[in-house]
């Protein structure tokens, strides 16, 4: 019989349902599981379900009875899939879906920023428009997004989805995808994006090429003053370059939904930014609409079972 080891459950809320598996199997779950806690809870585990735990290869090496890693995310670097793939044990992840609350939070970001929401609601609250004495006031900027361009890194579902919403706004749409066929309509260099681009929205993995590809040379490259957004992973923004660059007006505002680490420190670069007036800084919670978590409970089972039954899915190539 499988034993079935839920490493952080508290990481899907609580409102949302995951069912156990169809087989015959024991389940343990915990709320959360630090690094060094991992093998005395999965050592006789033949099946871990895990979001955000790191898996090391000290780690795997302590649990001989592992058949399957199953990743509640669609990212998983947190897992030693090199390691893990020499015992044999493969790497399962969630797939397609986010595509609706993904998008949906990056232009709720996007709009947001552009239109100052942010600091207009807090100075209605502080009475500033009493103070005015008039129907409105302005202090500060609002620009419309039809007309601008966005570019858009990372050219697969996300990146797509959030494409046909920009163009239902009017944007100019053009992508940076390296794994883009040659002459694909719309793509274009990074320098040309990073130039030409009005706003700037990440949806692309985190990998040794894509770490802190958005530092000072590429701010100082921006001749638009756009606004940035990251939903997609921590690392791809030096956030003190960051600082930086808005201090400096290379870069408008920003929004951001992760860092490194999560969370962060109270006195980190990305804490400092989330108390400037433009940006906004949300906790990792765009992929976390109710429908979006359901999906992925369900398909996070729907691979455990695929597994146990001989047909695996989602299964992820070692590092």
């Amino acid at each position: 019989m499988h034993k079935i080891v839920v490493l952080d459950r508290d990481t899907i809320a609580p409102a949302v349902q995951v069912r156990r598996p169809s087989f015959a199997h024991e389940w343990v779950e915990y709320a959360r599981t630090s690094p060094s806690e991992v093998v005395a809870r999965a050592k006789d585990a033949t099946i871990i379900i895990n979001n955000k735990v790191d898996l090391r290869a000290d780690t795997l090496a302590q649990l001989p009875q592992l058949k399957l890693i199953a990743i509640a995310a669609t990212g998983t670097d947190c897992v030693n899939k090199t390691a893990a793939a020499a015992q044999g044990v493969p790497t399962v992840n969630i797939r397609g879906y986010a595509k609706a609350t993904v998008p949906e939070h990056t232009f709720a970001l996007l709009l947001s920023l552009a239109r100052s929401i942010v600091p207009y609601r807090q100075e209605v609250l502080e009475g500033a428009w009493q103070a005015a004495q008039q129907f409105c006031f302005f202090t500060n900027p609002i620009v419309d997004l039809a007309g601008r361009r966005l570019g858009i890194v990372g050219a697969g579902v996300l990146g797509s989805q959030v494409a046909g919403i920009a163009r239902a706004f009017g944007m100019d749409v053009v992508f940076y995808d390296p794994m883009a066929k040659p002459g694909t309509a719309g793509v274009v260099s990074l320098d040309e994006l990073i130039e030409t681009s009005h706003a700037i929205t990440l949806h692309c993995p985190l990998t040794d090429e894509t770490r802190g590809m958005f530092d000072m040379t590429a701010f100082r490259r921006m001749k638009n003053r756009p606004i940035l957004i990251n939903t997609a992973r921590g690392g791809l923004i030096v956030e003190e370059d960051l600082e930086v660059a808005l201090d400096e007006g290379l870069v408008s505002a920003a929004g951001l939904d992760v860092t490194l680490p999560e969370p962060p420190a109270p006195d980190s670069a990305f804490m400092r930014l989330a108390r400037r007036r433009n940006v906004i800084c949300t906790p990792h919670i765009a992929w976390a609409s109710l429908e979006a978590q359901q999906a992925l409970a369900d398909q996070l089972i729907d691979n455990v079972e695929n597994f146990v039954a001989g047909s695996p899915t989602n299964v992820v190539s070692p590092d």
